[in-house]
């Protein structure tokens, strides 16, 4: 397993954590995310790490932006 920290700006309701939540459980070999809607923190366990540029566009889809791991 492996926990990854990302800065992602623009989220500020429960609906956003849902959408950016939605899309990243799309990945393969998630398990577990975690928004902290305060500091802009998404936190994702997964069976392997994750490449950038995919989670970069999931996070896209959900209408927000990746500034970068946390």
């Amino acid at each position: 397993m492996t926990t990854t920290a990302y800065t992602v700006t623009g989220m500020n309701c429960g609906h956003c954590v849902q959408s950016v939540t939605e899309e990243l459980e799309r990945l393969p070999s998630v398990s577990t995310i975690t928004v902290d809607l305060a500091d802009g923190r998404v936190t994702v366990v997964s069976e392997q790490e994750l490449a950038d540029g995919d989670v970069r566009a999931a996070i896209s889809e959900a209408g927000f932006e990746l500034v970068g791991r946390a």
